[in-house]
């Protein structure tokens, strides 16, 4: 998976997930494959339901929300309760695998899993894709600096920043 970049006026560098004109099922077999990586690395077990649940989140550029993805098995003739889902993104979630976007209660794939980094996302309020911007290093010194002054120690960063993409511009 080849990732974009994008280049403030500042001259700072952004790499984002890549366009949505791309290889699309080769992006989800590289997620899984580096989930079970990642899994394998810290001794984690990536059960069947995990691995199909991180498939599903991986189906598309556009987070889903825990009932999306409980309707979706539930067409495939599973029986998950919510608990389990949850269960399930969790775990996802604690291995640095998939994203919770707050503000639309969804879950999205990590286009870099298993590293600790912040979270900054670009969301189109249109037609609802949303692109991964890689630890832009200003944004990034920022918080940190400004956390810094304040004497508070930041545990997770995340921006989730709304507006329209090129595609719903046109």
């Amino acid at each position: 998976m080849s990732i974009r970049s994008i280049t403030s006026r500042a001259g700072h560098r952004a790499d984002i997930r890549p366009s949505l004109a791309h290889d699309h099922s080769q992006c989800i077999r590289m997620a899984l494959s580096q989930a079970e990586r990642v899994c394998a690395a810290e001794g984690a077990r990536l059960t069947p339901l995990r691995h199909r649940v991180l498939e599903l989140v991986w189906a598309s550029h556009r987070p889903l929300g825990a009932y999306d993805l409980l309707d979706q098995l539930s067409k495939e003739g599973h029986k998950p309760a919510p608990p389990t889902i949850y269960r399930a993104l969790d775990f996802l979630l604690e291995h640095k695998l998939i994203h919770r976007l707050a503000t639309l209660n969804a879950y999205l794939g990590c286009s870099h899993p298993g590293e600790a980094h912040g979270g900054f996302f670009l969301i189109c309020q249109d037609c609802g894709t949303v692109e991964e911007v890689r630890d832009p290093l200003p944004l990034s010194a920022a918080v940190e600096k400004l956390a810094g002054q304040a004497r508070f120690q930041v545990s997770q960063s995340v921006l989730e920043v709304t507006g329209r993409c090129q595609a719903c511009q046109s």
